[in-house]
């Protein structure tokens, strides 16, 4: 009877209902108790101190906008119907001395600004005469506003076809809308129809700060004030905020490492030391473990095993299919070059046969796109083992061969002269290269059969991933003939090639050149 009481009590202590327990949930709940008070009392003082700073400083921002924008918006709407007076009373009688006046008296209160009002012909009846930033005929009393980099023009349509126009300069318009009393720094700015006039630069905010911006539309022309200062700077609270975090971190840290050590690394240590003092016959105590050791030291060393195990078998399939796709594709690439070769030669044969220059050249022109393909099949299937890409160095070289012993008689005086850059690329880049190049001699063949040819490759300064490729020949320059063969036959051809290997492909009339930028997968 005393024996079950002592059993009954060893499983209701509390030690070993926490030995009962998963590592994880052991680790979660040490963290969760140990930290949690901190972690409340640095949410509480953050949200707080931040919520208050930064709703002061909105509010700030808030009302300066509103009284900034309120006064240059009063000053530009008087302006505007000042203005409208004037040119009205001008467009009528143009020696209306008195409306003048009253427009000057109206602008002597903004410092900086002048005025000027045009009749039709663009001759200034009224104000100074300077440049008008904008030029478009404007229709009555329609009001146009222009940012520059000194200021902002204004101009308003007349019935008549004059206008009025009136500047203010940047310094003018600063100190317009410089707010009373408003002592922290702050940055001020127009923005309409795209442009940007800074009236006043953000002081002293550096890459850390933040930065509260309040847009406020003036109702003229789509012009907009912009007030923006610097956010909550760092005070006390922020801190005591940021100690607060850091003392979190070396807490946690150091808890998470007492944690860990207790139920991980002392008994893996005590385990390491049982194992080394093993002997025949003898058991392992478990209780040298601790009172709270993990379980999932017990079976570390089996699950490892088995996984090992499992992985192990894993790649050996995986290799094996390897082996089994590597052979099945270079099957099938070696069928198809021999396919390429045996319709290149019946290609071959019946152009021996044919009746006529036509249709030997038509044949030859046949057989110089399937050899370009065979090209590119033959040097894929040697690059199988290493998979690096294809050197468009040799593709482009058995093609030039393959093309000048195909061309015809007419055109035994074509040269082709290669400047290649070794590069790799992918089958389908390298094949669409090697279309694109045989579209592009056989035009030029068209045009000049005697004509020399220029192939070059260049890599692109700045761009590992792409290479400019470039032909160039004198009879690619610019003529009739050249124009006729692009639009009746090669020019959808060679732009659907260009699609294919997304670029845009660029011609030079004057120097006879197209190039265009390729993608590679590097060099060799």
């Amino acid at each position: 009877m005393d024996i079950q009481e002592e059993e009954t009590r060893a499983r209701l202590h509390p030690a070993a209902t926490l030995g009962a327990m998963p590592t994880g949930a052991k680790v979660f709940l040490y963290l969760i108790v140990c930290l949690l008070p901190l972690a409340l009392i640095a949410l509480f003082t953050t949200l707080q101190s931040t919520r208050s700073a930064d709703t002061e400083a909105r509010e700030r921002l808030r009302v300066a906008a509103g009284e900034s924008s309120g006064v240059l918006r009063d000053l530009l709407v008087n302006h505007v119907g000042q203005l409208s007076s004037a040119l009205e009373a001008l467009e009528a009688n143009p020696h209306d001395a008195p409306a003048c006046t009253r427009l000057a008296g109206t602008f002597a209160t903004a410092a900086g600004a002048r005025f000027a009002i045009a009749d039709a012909n663009g001759r200034v009846i009224c104000g100074q005469n300077f440049a008008i930033a904008g030029k478009a005929v404007l229709q009555p009393r329609q009001v146009r506003t222009t940012l520059i980099d000194d200021g902002m023009t204004l101009r308003i349509g007349g019935k008549a076809g004059g206008t009025a126009t009136a500047f203010y300069p940047t310094a003018s318009l600063a100190s317009i809308v410089q707010p009373s009393g408003f002592v922290p720094q702050y940055g001020a700015a127009l923005v309409g129809h795209g442009d940007r006039l800074v009236l006043r630069q953000l002081q002293g905010i550096g890459p850390l700060d933040r930065r509260e911006t309040i847009p406020d539309d003036l109702g003229l022309d789509g012009v907009a004030f912009e007030m923006s200062m610097l956010g909550a700077p760092i005070t006390s609270p922020m801190i005591i905020n940021t100690v607060v975090l850091v003392l979190m971190w070396l807490a946690a840290a150091g808890i998470s490492w007492f944690v860990v050590d207790i139920l991980l690394i002392r008994p893996l240590r005590r385990l390491r030391a049982s194992v080394g003092a093993y002997k025949p016959g003898e058991m392992i105590d478990i209780k040298r473990f601790g009172d709270m050791p993990a379980a999932e030291i017990r079976e570390l060393g089996d699950t490892f095993r088995e996984i090992t195990r499992t992985v192990k078998e894993h790649e050996a399939d995986l290799a094996e299919g390897l082996v089994r796709q590597t052979k099945l594709t270079r099957e099938v690439h070696h069928r198809v070059k021999n396919n390429l070769q045996v319709i290149a030669s019946l290609i071959n044969f019946h152009a021996r046969s044919a009746k006529s220059a036509e249709a030997s050249e038509a044949y030859a022109s046949i057989q110089r796109r399937v050899d370009a393909l065979a090209v590119v099949h033959r040097h894929h299937y040697a690059e199988l083992e290493e998979n690096r890409g294809l050197d468009l160095r040799s593709v482009i070289g058995e093609l030039a061969a393959n093309i000048r012993a195909t061309a015809p008689e007419r055109a035994q005086g074509m040269g082709v002269t290669l400047d290649l850059t070794p590069v790799l690329a992918n089958q389908d880049v390298a094949i669409a290269v090697a279309f694109l190049l045989t579209e592009i001699v056989e035009l030029a063949m068209n045009c000049n059969p005697a004509a020399q040819i220029r192939i070059s490759i260049k890599l692109i300064d700045d761009d590992d991933s792409r290479a400019l490729l470039r032909v160039t020949s004198p009879a690619l320059v610019e003529s009739p003939a050249l124009e006729e063969l692009i639009e009746n036959r090669y020019g959808r051809v060679i732009g659907g090639l260009a699609r294919q290997l997304r670029t845009k492909l660029h011609h030079d009339p004057l120097t006879g050149a197209y190039e265009a930028a390729i993608a590679i997968t590097g060099r060799p």
